[in-house]
């Protein structure tokens, strides 16, 4: 009974020790390396220790050089507010703020969390001999959280400038594994005078990585171009075609991917930072959007090559399409990431556009429509390229088939461009699609013509259809038509089987004049249209004033006249 009684002593001594320790715990910022920080900011006493406790694991992970603990630096950047600095370079200043601050902290005091308000009732509160602030934020999607103010995150760095020669405390964390920059105390003291917002070996250092990455452009620029010349006489033409077409967007990546390197190496900061990054982002996304377009630009030389290989010509339709569907999407992926990585949220851009979207929905509508009826121009396949189509009042030879369009040569070599929608649902005439291309020759001979020669005739041009190589043989007619007002009337009605309208206007030349020739032999006379006058008797008085006329006119010669 006793033993019982006093077990139970014991454990209620033990959970009363146990729950002492954890109080002292709960206010205590340990040192020790934990690889799950949680984040609390509902109080500046919340805020404060998760920020100490992401910090003094993030020290450990530099120090140990563990990726894992290292990451928790972005738990603390989760303490900060960041509203204050450009979206290009929020997440690399945060991460710059968050140290300052742990380097600021460990050197000037060491704060007791219990002694730090635990209420959500305050606006902000300051630590105590510092310009440190942890606010409410008042609006946005952390309204209500206490975070360290953007006014303290911007001035992290002039505020660690101040301190950075003093002892780290010995209760603290020992910072944050922050070290110098290697060249702060190699440079003179001349060169770190400021000029407008810079030091003067910053400016040094720009001009001489402008002038470095030029010339490394230009180097890797001939480098491939004396490569391209001794290639050019190898049998690897497609290699050939490849580097010359990415030889100029690749000199300037590399460039670019130089004066990145430089940026950090100059350690810029502030605005000056923010342009410079901008700036340079937008060169190196520009000449990426310019290397993949020119390798576009040779993939559709390629498929043209290959397209004219085979006979189908589905694939001349499919390879045009194939490269402008690459370029738009292209374009339009570099010019998305390119306003992602300036810290635009494209996704929230593009879900507030609302109205605009519905109305840009609205606009594109045609645009959608002409898409989806080059779908079916390509899938359905009414026409081809080089077919000869009359759709309504436009007629001539298919140049392009396009997402929005098709453009049509006319024979007055005028350009159409007929929209894909109004081509889908018109009534298209494709000449081109024909097997046989009918002809019809109307003949005349004069009336004087013996019947033998119009019979030698009719059979001589049957001969000519029969034996040319590019008429249907299973289907003509020449015959003896009818009697006209002028001849007798003959009619050759045959096919010509011909891929073409040029080659159909040379294989009809052919036999019209091998017609020609055969009338020439046989002497047949070709009609054309005449009238004779017959006049069975005049009026007395204009026989009588013809005959004056008559002598009038002939006039006697004399010798004077003769004379002259």
């Amino acid at each position: 009974m006793l033993s019982s009684i006093n077990i139970k002593k014991l454990f209620f001594i033990s959970i009363f020790f146990f729950s002492i320790s954890e109080e002292k715990n709960l206010f205590s910022i340990p040192h020790r390396p934990s690889y799950f920080v949680s984040i609390n900011t509902e109080s500046p006493q919340k805020t404060y220790i998760s920020f100490m406790n992401s910090m003094n694991s993030y020290r450990e992970g530099v120090l140990q050089n563990d990726p894992i603990l290292k990451k928790n630096i972005l738990k603390a950047v989760q303490t900060l507010d960041l509203s204050g600095l450009v979206g290009v370079l929020s997440d690399r200043q945060g991460k710059e703020a968050a140290v300052f601050l742990k380097e600021i902290i460990d050197r000037i005091a060491v704060f007791e969390p219990s002694k730090i308000p635990d209420t959500n009732d305050l606006t902000f509160w300051e630590l105590e001999g510092t310009e440190i602030i942890i606010q409410r934020i008042e609006k946005g999607n952390r309204k209500g959280e206490y975070l360290f103010s953007s006014d303290t995150v911007k001035n992290s760095h002039q505020y660690y400038q101040s301190v950075k020669e003093l002892p780290y405390l010995s209760e603290s964390g020992g910072g944050a594994g922050y070290s110098s920059y290697w060249l702060e105390d190699k440079i003179p003291r001349w060169l770190q005078k400021s000029f407008l917002s810079l030091q003067w070996w910053q400016w040094i250092g720009i001009f001489l990585s402008i002038l470095i990455g030029l010339i490394i452009r230009m180097i890797l620029s001939f480098s491939i171009a004396t490569f391209l010349q001794l290639q050019r006489r190898t049998e690897k033409k497609n290699f050939y075609s490849l580097l010359t077409a990415i030889q100029k967007p690749l000199s300037f990546l590399a460039a670019c991917s130089f004066w990145f390197l430089c940026l950090f190496t100059l350690q810029f900061k502030g605005i000056v930072l923010v342009i410079t990054t901008a700036f340079l982002q937008i060169i190196f996304s520009s000449c990426l959007i310019y290397l993949f377009y020119s390798m576009v630009n040779f993939l559709s030389i390629y498929l043209k090559k290959i397209t004219f290989t085979t006979e189908s010509k589905l694939d001349d339709q499919l390879a045009p399409l194939i490269t402008k569907a690459l370029k738009i999407f292209i374009l339009t992926a570099g010019f998305l990431t390119m306003i992602q990585n300036l810290g635009i949220n494209v996704a929230s851009l593009i879900a507030g556009l609302g109205l605009g979207g519905l109305a840009f929905a609205l606009a594109a509508r045609d645009t959608v429509a002409n898409f989806f009826g080059s779908l079916m121009i390509i899938f359905d396949r009414p026409f081809q390229i080089g077919d000869w189509i009359k759709i309504g009042d436009s007629e001539g030879i298919v140049e392009d088939i396009g997402f929005r369009s098709t453009r049509i040569r006319t024979f007055y070599n005028s350009l159409i461009s007929v929209p894909n929608s109004k081509t889908a649902s018109s009534q298209i005439d494709n000449f081109g699609a024909r097997k046989y291309r009918r002809s019809v020759a109307h003949l005349s001979v004069t009336y004087g013509t013996p019947s033998q020669k119009i019979t030698a005739f009719l059979e001589g041009i049957k001969n000519i259809i029969k034996s040319h190589p590019n008429t249907r043989k299973d289907y003509y007619h020449v015959v003896f038509k009818d009697y006209g007002a002028h001849g007798l009337n003959l009619m050759a009605y045959f096919f010509l089987e011909v891929s073409s309208w040029g080659k159909e206007l040379r294989e009809r030349q052919e036999i019209y004049l091998s017609i020609y020739r055969l009338a020439e032999e046989i002497e047949i006379n070709f009609a054309f249209p005449t009238q004779t006058l017959h006049i069975e008797s005049l009026p007395e008085e204009f026989i009588g004033q013809s005959k004056e006329n008559q002598r009038l006119s002939i006039k006697p010669v004399g010798k004077n006249d003769s004379k002259k």
